[in-house]
């Protein structure tokens, strides 16, 4: 982890933010303030319009303001979701606004009142960031532990603090075999290893960001019996163990 020094976010032409906001007289709308930030930002007055613009465009961010549309934006965000997973949400809420009974499936969550700088310190760590020497590298992977993503290729994906505590423990030992409990001791950080069933459930999620394919995965790989273990292009090894090792 990089401390004491200062990242930089690509923004202008490089940063785009799709913008679903309705109109509501009695606030003004955020994308003055945005785009005198130096964000590209193209906009939606509802959720099946930016479903449809997302399958022309793609942005780096999308800022839903279900404040502006007087709702709660569950559908908005689970619309989006379904068609385009791995992309950064952004959801702003009305303070009155009931969640009890809502799963909010978005990256970051602001109710409103909030500053521009707040909103701004949510967006950011979701946007891409230029080649960092502190970035933790593994072939084509690449994590940043700090700002919580994963890039393969073209495509990034924000991680929970869990699944980045679990990447970097392959990461850190990539090629090599790491016996389940041990890696559950890890990364969970207990003493505990009686269960450790959640720890298939994470890798599962991990998968999802990270494999083109989950259901064939190329870099995390299952050792029956064993534990898992992080390929990458520069550790796979010949095949000289036998295919049945591997159970996915």
């Amino acid at each position: 982890m990089m401390l004491g020094k200062e990242r930089i976010f690509v923004v202008s032409d490089k940063a785009t933010i799709l913008l679903v906001e309705g109109k509501r007289g009695e606030r003004p709308s955020l994308f003055p303030g945005l785009t005198k930030k130096g964000f590209l930002v193209e906009t939606a007055a509802s959720g099946s319009a930016a479903v449809l613009h997302l399958s022309e465009k793609k942005p780096h961010v999308v800022l839903v303001d279900a404040a502006s549309m007087r709702t709660s934006g569950k559908r908005i965000v689970q619309s989006i979701r379904q068609k385009f997973p791995t992309l950064p949400v952004v959801l702003i809420l009305d303070v009155n606004t009931d969640t009890s009974d809502t799963v909010i499936d978005a990256n970051a969550v602001l109710v409103q009142p909030f500053t521009l700088q707040k909103l701004l310190n949510r967006i950011r760590p979701l946007l891409p960031a230029e080649e960092d020497k502190d970035i933790l590298k593994a072939g084509s992977l690449q994590l940043d532990v700090e700002r919580r993503w994963v890039k393969t290729g073209d495509r990034q994906v924000s991680l929970t603090p869990r699944l980045v505590a679990l990447l970097k423990a392959l990461i850190d030992r990539q090629g090599e075999v790491i016996e389940r409990t041990e890696l559950f001791r890890l990364v969970w950080e207990t003493g505990y290893t009686g269960d450790t069933r959640t720890l298939d459930v994470h890798i599962s999620w991990l998968r999802q960001a990270v494999e083109e394919d989950p259901r064939k995965p190329k870099f995390i790989k299952t050792v029956r019996g064993v534990g898992y273990r992080l390929d990458t292009e520069s550790n796979i090894e010949p095949a000289t163990r036998p295919v049945r090792e591997l159970i996915d």
